[in-house]
């Protein structure tokens, strides 16, 4: 469910035209709605009561400061993986004891602001981090909580690229070497062993992959404990789907996977922390872009658009597919046309959709790419020396501009030219 719909003819962002939003930021830029992000958390928090647990945002997903704000102040966690996100969570007013530190390269300097600030945990993702993080904590004479993240060879059943749980992904340690690591973990000081982490990729839309990873982490819960560590938290990583497509099936609901939570690891006793991303921000955000030209082509018809792979990088890396739908809402007898939907940067690759049937659409003409709150803005890049465009963050009837547009001035003024040149 999101909160993007049609009054009266007009695409509205809850209770704001996003005409009126084009009109005043120009295109293209994103725009996320408060009351959807507010609603898909809040699935995920009664979809483990009464369970102990934490739902930590991925920000990773979607990392803006007041998308943060927002999320922090209804009590979510904050899933970092690198010091630059630590700082937004931190930046944003989320308190270290709600901070999770992922991430396969955590360097020293990283694990150092972490401890200094404060956290919640690292999930250690590998012995020779395990090594690190043991000298580091113990040069600042304190300890850091960790989990250690388990590789438990389940496929996800997802893209490749985002697949994680797999005994060839670089992610965790072999979960047939756990206790080894954990032993060696509980002999290394600075360290607190607190739990197991395990997260298996992104965008599943079955829960069967989850079931399997999640029996195997209970049956560790129980190998460990028998081998005297303490395992009282559980960190299940995040990666339930999104509907893509809205003619599709939809993929499990929080609800069905918080059943299936404490179906499988529930009788433990121990804390649950889920990071979610995708399924919390994906459907919270718009892309809206403009017609530039209708080019007619001798096999293609290309629909122009001034929207491009820098902005919105998933249907060129992934190829993914994203609904696309007009901000005037086309009348109920007009009949679709197919367009190749492309961007203006010079690749081919820059290509959104092909054979997309839409109304007709004509010059100045507004759309919008649906489900781009996750992996949207935050894989956007200034190639072609396009600016990054402006995020908007909307609540009922206002909107307010929560990253601006750079300047090309901005821009140019981050080289240097030698003294020598």
């Amino acid at each position: 469910m999101d909160h993007f719909l049609y009054r009266d003819g007009i695409l509205h962002a809850e209770d704001v035209a996003v005409a009126d939003i084009a009109a005043q930021v120009g295109t293209p830029f994103y725009v996320y709605s408060a009351a959807t992000l507010t609603r898909h958390y809040t699935l995920f928090t009664e979809a483990l009561s009464p369970l102990p647990h934490l739902v930590c945002f991925a920000i990773k997903s979607l990392s803006n400061i007041a998308v943060l704000k927002l999320l922090g102040d209804l009590g979510a966690g904050m899933d970092v993986v690198s010091g630059g996100e630590y700082r937004r969570a931190v930046a944003a007013g989320v308190p270290g004891s709600r901070i999770v530190f992922s991430g396969v390269g955590k360097t020293r300097e990283e694990m150092r602001l972490a401890l200094e600030g404060g956290i919640r945990q690292f999930n250690v993702e590998s012995e020779p981090e395990l090594r690190a993080l043991s000298e580091v904590a113990s040069a600042m004479g304190t300890t850091a909580p960790i989990t250690i993240r388990v590789n438990p060879d389940v496929d996800a059943r997802t893209h490749e690229k985002i697949a994680t749980g797999k005994k060839d992904n670089k992610f965790g340690i072999p979960i047939s070497r756990a206790s080894e690591v954990y032993a060696e973990a509980a002999k290394l000081p600075g360290l607190q062993v607190i739990g197991i982490d395990v997260h298996i990729g992104s965008q599943l839309t079955e829960l069967e992959p989850f079931e399997q990873a999640y029996k195997k982490v209970a049956d560790l819960t129980l190998r460990l404990r028998s081998e005297g560590h303490t395992i009282s938290r559980l960190d299940l990583g995040g990666g339930l789907g999104i509907p893509y497509e809205r003619s599709n099936s939809a993929p499990p609901l929080p609800h069905d996977y918080g059943a299936l939570i404490k179906r499988t690891v529930g009788h433990l006793g121990c804390e649950i922390e889920i990071e979610p991303g995708r399924l919390i921000s994906g459907n919270s955000g718009l892309l809206v872009s403009k017609v530039i030209y209708v080019k007619n082509g001798e096999i293609s018809d290309f629909l122009i658009v001034d929207a491009a792979m820098n902005d919105l990088v998933r249907p060129s890396m992934y190829g993914a597919h994203h609904d696309i739908i007009p901000v005037t809402e086309a009348k109920a007898a007009t009949l679709p046309h197919a367009y190749d939907v492309v961007g203006p940067v010079c690749e081919t690759g820059d290509t959104f959709a092909k054979a997309r049937p839409l109304a007709p659409l004509a010059e100045d003409d507004l759309i919008a790419f649906r489900s781009a709150g996750a992996y949207g803005a935050v894989m956007a890049s200034e190639y072609n020396t396009r600016p990054l465009i402006p995020e908007v963050l909307v609540k009922d009837d206002q909107f307010a501009v929560i990253r601006a547009r750079p300047s090309y001035e901005d821009m140019l003024n981050r080289d240097t030219i030698p003294l020598w040149l």
